[in-house]
């Protein structure tokens, strides 16, 4: 493990990316104990203060964890999927946030990577995460339901067929998506929308689901697509003043 020294990157941020690479290329195991603090500091030549503050960057990406005492020290974390779901979730709301991605592409990412599941989600579901399916429509069915809460359950029934899965890659890979992307898409939408047809909609996802059937989870998902995109045109429309163009019967 090296740093360069003229390199116009911070030394703590060298360190820090050094020891992550080792991580990663199975140089330090999972549970290892790393070097101490002191003995870092001699091998990359750099005080002790830069070697900490190198060791929190990695605790702060849940790399590393210390502990106290006489066999304490700096130890290479097992880095599980809910731990990692977290950060790709802030990482896709703020990518989103920040480059002003448009309806359109955040609509077309996201349906892309759900119907990536929906085979393994046909194959795989449980009982238990299709009662988790009815419950949710029969949640956004309910009169008096407010906006937010309509639009909680529409991103925990989207999160549910996920998972619904069984495979934590893809999950994880999909958890901006849902948990970044969804809540867009129902913020410019929920005004414009209908909660029957989307119940309609969710409904047929989970008919398909129950009789294991992938084709008819993607045509139900397929028209949920059209229809949510036809919303984002109708509202994008009525702030320009202009007429929309329907492309379908939100069917």
């Amino acid at each position: 493990m090296k740093i360069d020294p003229n390199s116009t990157q911070d030394l703590s941020a060298q360190i820090a990316t050094a020891l992550r690479q080792a991580i990663i290329d199975g140089t330090l195991l999972v549970d290892a104990r790393l070097p101490s603090e002191s003995e870092l500091a001699t091998q990359f030549n750099v005080s002790r203060p830069t070697v900490r503050e190198a060791l929190k960057r990695l605790a702060a990406q849940s790399l590393i964890r210390t502990q106290r005492g006489a066999t304490g020290g700096a130890f290479v974390n097992r880095l599980s999927y809910d731990d990692a779901r977290g950060a790709q979730v802030t990482t896709s709301t703020l990518l989103l946030s920040m480059n002003d991605v448009s309806f359109d592409t955040a609509l077309q990412a996201r349906y892309a990577l759900e119907r990536a599941c929906t085979p393994l989600a046909a194959q795989n579901r449980t009982a238990d995460q299709l009662a988790d399916l009815r419950a949710e429509i029969h949640r956004q069915s309910q009169p008096g339901l407010s906006d937010e809460t309509f639009c909680d359950s529409d991103t925990a029934f989207h999160r549910t067929l996920v998972e619904s899965a069984a495979n934590p890659v893809l999950s994880w890979h999909l958890a901006g998506a849902i948990e970044a992307m969804q809540p867009l898409m129902n913020v410019i939408t929920f005004t414009a929308r209908s909660r029957e047809v989307i119940v309609t909609h969710h409904t047929a996802i989970a008919d398909a689901l129950q009789s294991h059937d992938g084709a008819a989870v993607l045509t139900a998902l397929d028209s949920l697509e059209i229809y949510t995109a036809d919303l984002g045109q109708k509202v994008f429309a009525a702030r320009a003043g202009l007429a929309p163009d329907t492309r379908s019967n939100g069917k």
